[in-house]
C-alpha cells in the first residue's frame, strides 16, 4: 500500500527552484508519458517537454491532434495526451473529446488559459472553458497554484484512467506556467498513466449465481464489446467461452475480441445484417437465446438494430466497469467490475460448475455457426470476388483479409468505411485490433486515428480505410505524415458521393439534397504533394500488389481506389429497398 510521505525541506527547496511547467513536466514523465500531440501552444509546456525528451507529435489541427490521441490511447494501454490553445483552438478539442467520453478512452488535454490578472476582462481569445468541456469531460480544472502541481496531474489521470474511462483537462494559465513552483505539501511517487488503472472483480456472490445460469441455459451467447478490448481481456473472454462452450458475437467496437475463425465465434452483430452479411446468417442464434451475457457493451442502437435484434425474454447478465450501463435497456444480473478480471472470476466459477448440459450443446453450435459462415460465404461471393470497374469495395476487403497479420491494425472512418471493414474482415486471433470511431461515429476520424495508431504501435502494420467524404475533413494531416514519417497506409474509397447520407435520404424520403454529390478529386495527386508515395487504382489487379508494396515500405502510403458509387453494405435500414 502506498502512503503519504511529505518531502524534504531540500527536495522542497530543489523543486522549487523549477517552473510549473518543468514540475508538470516532471510529473508526466513519473506517469509514463513519452509523447504527445499537439501545435506548440502552450509554449512554456511544449518547450519544457522537449527539452525533457518527450516527443511532440505536431498536428494541422486541433481536432485531428484529440482525434490522434484517443487512438493511441485505444491501441497503447497508456493515456493519450493532447495539448492546445485556449479559445478556437480549444473548441476543437470538443469532437474528439466527445467521441472519447462515448467510447471510454482515457485522454489528457493541457489548455492553455489567458493570464491571471486578465481573467473576466475579455483578454485575448478568452473563453469559458469549464462550461466548454463541461459535457465532454470528467474532469476539468485550472491550475492556480504552483505548490499542488503533481496534486491536479495526478487527480486529472486518475479521472481519466480509472472506473468508465475518459477525458480530463486542465487549464494552464500562461503566467503560471512561467512562474516558479512552490513546495509541494506532499510527496507522490506513483505512476498512474496506464489504463485501466485499477482492476476489481464482481462480487463473487453474483458470479457464482452467473455461473450457475450460465451452465443451465440451454441456449446462452455472448455479446462483446469495446469494453473487452479497454480491458485486455481477449484471452479471458476466450476461457470462458471455451469452458461454457458459449457461440460468441460482438459489437462493432467489440470487433477481433475474439477470434473470428474460431468454431464458436459468431462475427459482428447489429445494423448490419441485411443480404450478404454474417449477421443475417446467425440472427436465429440471437433470437432463440435463453441466456444472454453481455461482456463491456452499452446496449446502443447500433449494436443492437435498434433494440430488436435480443430476445428481451431471456436472462440476461452485464458486465460492465460502469454500473449505469448494467441494466439500462435490459434488466440484468449485475457483474459491476473490470471485465478481464470479472470473466477469470466467471471462469473460474463456471469450472465448479456441471457444464453437461453446455458440453453436449456444443456440437450442434459449432454446426449452426459453420453453416452461418458458409451461407455468407456464398452470398456475398459476387461482390467479394467481382473483378469489376468500378471496383466494389468488398473486393478491397478480400485483398486487405489476405494481408492481414496476428500484428495488422486495421482503423476505419465512421459511416460506410467502419461498415465494409466490420462486416468484411476476419480477426484472426483474440485480441486484433479494428478501430472504429463508435462512440459518437464522427466523419473524419479514420486518417488520424490512422496516425495516433501508427505512433501508438511504431512496429506493426497499421491500415486506415477512409472514404473521400470522411477524408476531406481531415487531408490536411497527410502533412503530419510525411514529417513525422508515419508508416500509415491508407486506403481511400472514393466513389464521388456521400453515400450513407445519400442512401438514407433515398430510403426516408424518395429523394436526396445536392450536398451528397462532389466534384471530381484527386486524391493521390494531393498526398503526393504533402510527400506521401501514392497511386490511383482503377484497376481491380493492381489493388493486392499495391498494398503488398506499400506494406513493405513502411513509409506513409495512400493509396485511392475508385469504388462503385452504387455499393453499400447490408445496413439493415436499406434491407429490401436498396438492397445492392
Amino acid at each position: 500500500m502506498s502512503h503519504a510521505i511529505p518531502l524534504s525541506d531540500a527536495e522542497n527547496a530543489a523543486k522549487s527552484l523549477s517552473t510549473v511547467a518543468e514540475r508538470i513536466v516532471a510529473s508526466l514523465q513519473r506517469h509514463g508519458i513519452d509523447c504527445f500531440f499537439g501545435q506548440s501552444l502552450p509554449s512554456k509546456l511544449v518547450l519544457a517537454c522537449e527539452e525533457a525528451g518527450i516527443r511532440q507529435i505536431s498536428y494541422r489541427q486541433e481536432n485531428m491532434g484529440g482525434a490522434m490521441a484517443d487512438a493511441f490511447a485505444r491501441l497503447s494501454g497508456r493515456i493519450g495526451m493532447v495539448v492546445a490553445q485556449n479559445g478556437p483552438a480549444a473548441t476543437l478539442l470538443v469532437p474528439p473529446m466527445a467521441e472519447a467520453m462515448k467510447a471510454a478512452v482515457p485522454m489528457i488535454a493541457f489548455v492553455q488559459e489567458v493570464e491571471t490578472p486578465t481573467v473576466d476582462r475579455n483578454a485575448f481569445q478568452e473563453l469559458d472553458h469549464h462550461a466548454l468541456f463541461h459535457g465532454v469531460t470528467k474532469f476539468v480544472r485550472r491550475l492556480d497554484d504552483p505548490a499542488r502541481i503533481e496534486d491536479y496531474v495526478d487527480m486529472a489521470i486518475t479521472a481519466a484512467t480509472s472506473g468508465r474511462p475518459g477525458p480530463a483537462v486542465l487549464l494552464l494559465p500562461a503566467d503560471v506556467l512561467r512562474g516558479r513552483a512552490a513546495p509541494a505539501p506532499f510527496h507522490r511517487s506513483l505512476s498512474l498513466g496506464h489504463w485501466p488503472l485499477d482492476r476489481a472483480g464482481a462480487a463473487r456472490e453474483t458470479v457464482m449465481e452467473a455461473a450457475r445460469l450460465i451452465a443451465g441455459a440451454k441456449a446462452p451467447v455472448v455479446i462483446a464489446g469495446g469494453g473487452v478490448h479497454a480491458s485486455d481481456a481477449a484471452e479471458a473472454l476466450t476461457r470462458v467461452m471455451e469452458a461454457a462452450h458459449l457461440p460468441v458475437f460482438t459489437t462493432n467496437m467489440g470487433k477481433g475480441s475474439v477470434d473470428e475463425t474460431h468454431p464458436l465465434a459468431g462475427g459482428v452483430q447489429g445494423a448490419i445484417n441485411a443480404r450478404r452479411s454474417i449477421a443475417r446468417q446467425t440472427r436465429a442464434l440471437l433470437k432463440d437465446a435463453d441466456l444472454v451475457l453481455l461482456v463491456g457493451t452499452r446496449t446502443n442502437q447500433n449494436g443492437t438494430d435498434n433494440w430488436k435484434i435480443l430476445n428481451p425474454d431471456a436472462c440476461f447478465i452485464h458486465i460492465d466497469i460502469d454500473p449505469m450501463e448494467i441494466g439500462r435497456t435490459y434488466e440484468a444480473i449485475r457483474l459491476q467490475g473490470d471485465a478481464r478480471e470479472t470473466l477469470d472470476l466467471l471462469h473460474q466459477a463456471l469450472l465448479e460448475q456441471d457444464l453437461t448440459t453446455r458440453t453436449t450443446a456444443r456440437a450442434d453450435i459449432e454446426a449452426r455457426l459453420a453453416a452461418a459462415w458458409q451461407a455468407f460465404e456464398q452470398e456475398r461471393a459476387d461482390t467479394y470476388a467481382a473483378q469489376s470497374t468500378p471496383i466494389r469495395p468488398e473486393f478491397i476487403m478480400a485483398r486487405l483479409q489476405d494481408a492481414l497479420t496476428p500484428e495488422t491494425v486495421v482503423v476505419a472512418d465512421a459511416s460506410y468505411s467502419s461498415m465494409w471493414v466490420a462486416g468484411h474482415l476476419r480477426g484472426c486471433h483474440p485480441g486484433a485490433r479494428f478501430i472504429l470511431p463508435r462512440g459518437l461515429a464522427g466523419l473524419g476520424w479514420g486518417f488520424p486515428f490512422g496516425l495516433g495508431a501508427a505512433v501508438a504501435r511504431p512496429g506493426a502494420p497499421v491500415i486506415a480505410v477512409v472514404g473521400d467524404g470522411g477524408f476531406a475533413h481531415s487531408w490536411a494531416e497527410l502533412e503530419t505524415a510525411a514529417r513525422h514519417d508515419l508508416p500509415l497506409v491508407t486506403i481511400l474509397l472514393n466513389n464521388g458521393i456521400l453515400g450513407f447520407q445519400k442512401d438514407a435520404e433515398t430510403v426516408k424520403f424518395g429523394a436526396w439534397t445536392t450536398a451528397v454529390h462532389f466534384a471530381p478529386v484527386d486524391h493521390a495527386a494531393i498526398a503526393r504533394a504533402a510527400g506521401i508515395a501514392s497511386e490511383r487504382i482503377e484497376d481491380p489487379a493492381r489493388i493486392g500488389p499495391a498494398l503488398e508494396a506499400a506494406l513493405a515500405s513502411r513509409k506513409p502510403h495512400f493509396l485511392e481506389v475508385m469504388v462503385d458509387p452504387d455499393a453499400r453494405p447490408a445496413l439493415s435500414l436499406f434491407a429490401e429497398i436498396l438492397d445492392a
